[in-house]
């Protein structure tokens, strides 16, 4: 894979994140505030940007979501199939609620 086509990747998916997660918090705004591991200020910022400026901040070649799971705890209780999942999955919404929540620095 060539790093353009990395870059375009990377561009496709900060549009679908920014898109989601825009559409997320006006649907129902603590809900993707728990979903998104986002701040309220963050959450705020996301509403209010215009289709230009998410197209703006969409066309960065720097991923813009973050992967939640970075231990391997939360790893495993979301891709352990020999659990049931429906207590692996929550035991994991559990420990996710536990972090801190990103902030605009």
């Amino acid at each position: 894979m060539k790093s353009t086509d990395t870059y375009n990747d990377i561009k496709e998916v900060n549009l679908a994140y920014l898109m989601l997660a825009q559409n997320m918090v006006r649907s129902d705004k603590a809900a993707a505030i728990f979903r998104l591991g986002i701040s309220e200020e963050i959450a705020d910022i996301l509403d209010r940007l215009t289709p230009g400026q998410v197209l703006k901040m969409a066309s960065t070649d720097m991923l813009l979501c973050r992967f939640r799971f970075d231990d391997s705890l939360l790893i495993d209780l979301l891709a352990n199939h020999e659990r049931d999942r429906g207590i692996g999955h929550l035991h994991a919404a559990i420990l996710a609620a536990g972090r801190p929540v990103e902030t605009v620095a």
